[in-house]
């Protein structure tokens, strides 16, 4: 029996969904993406709401008028990536392409596409704090160590929750370097509480801080900026992504859970069997993601982030 190229196709993208959900630590901002309209493209429309306060109640006039402005900023999607990959059809029949192709896609969205999309979401949230004059205060450097990162991160919990009130479900996405220097101040072990926290469709038990979840992330998908490469043009001809010279660590960012908003609107692969492949006998898998993020500027006074000195 011909394999059902359809079929497994439908598999594969079903298993890779399962991954992106389980790997990818910013997976949760996916679920903001309901704040938004698509009607296909590349552009994404963002509502902004606008409306008056309360006034002075008549009595002889009764309510005065108030007014409520509902307006649409446009958006463009930016990052358009992806890669083909051709399994020689003398080395992959139609008995194993189904283990060997799942093999390749697992491996390649686990070590590349998990850790590059993290990476431009939390850099994206730091640029577009440092590119907005009114709130770009909001990102401070400091040093930290085992004695100062606990005082430091409530201060900055605090100082947000002096904005949004103690009802707004804050985030406290840190990279790991700086987990371990707070899982080693003595304030914080002192603490042993615990929240469920859904990330994408898995809900596990984290550790929070001043009620806040933690977020776990690796260091080097936490840096301010990073390359993206693509492909020779650029001199990037391996693809994937780097971080810039100069760039600095962040430590972390407390965000309000309902702030940043994940798009993803291209997240699928194909496959051509080498019977139809006219550029060598082949399998040929394809794999594109379309996405990218925003953060209303409603929401920006509501960040803090703590980068590293150098």
């Amino acid at each position: 029996m011909s394999l059902n190229v359809s079929e497994v196709r439908t598999v594969f993208q079903n298993e890779l969904d399962k991954q992106m959900t389980e790997e990818l630590t910013s997976a949760w901002m996916d679920g903001n993406a309901g704040q938004v309209i698509y009607n296909g493209g590349s552009e994404v429309k963002i509502p902004i709401l606008d409306m008056d306060g309360l006034k002075g109640y008549s009595r002889k006039d009764g309510y005065p008028s108030g007014g409520v402005d509902l307006a649409y900023q446009t958006m463009t999607m930016k990052m358009d990536r992806g890669v083909g990959f051709t399994l020689d059809a003398m080395e992959v029949n139609e008995t194993n392409f189904v283990a060997s192709a799942g093999n390749v896609l697992g491996e390649f969205q686990r070590t590349k596409v998990v850790p590059e999309v993290d990476a431009y979401r939390y850099s994206k949230i730091h640029k577009i704090m440092a590119d907005d004059s009114k709130v770009s205060a909001n990102i401070i450097s400091r040093d930290l160590d085992e004695t100062n990162i606990y005082k430091n991160l409530t201060n900055d919990i605090q100082e947000v929750r002096d904005v949004v009130g103690e009802n707004v479900s804050l985030v406290v996405v840190i990279n790991g370097k700086a987990r371990g220097l707070l899982n080693n101040n003595t304030e914080f072990t002192k603490t042993l509480n615990q929240t469920e926290f859904k990330n994408g469709s898995i809900t596990s038990k984290v550790r929070t801080v001043d009620d806040c979840p933690i977020i776990q992330v690796p260091s080097a998908r936490m840096y301010t900026e990073y390359d993206f490469w693509n492909g020779s043009e650029d001199g990037g001809e391996k693809g994937g992504f780097a971080k810039k010279a100069g760039a600095k660590l962040i430590n972390y960012i407390i965000i309000p859970r309902i702030a940043p908003i994940g798009v993803c609107k291209q997240d699928k692969s194909k496959i051509i069997t080498p019977d139809l492949y006219q550029k060598a006998d082949a399998w040929f898998i394809g794999y594109r993601k379309f996405h990218d993020l925003w953060i209303k500027a409603s929401q920006l006074n509501a960040i803090r982030i703590c980068e590293a000195t150098i």
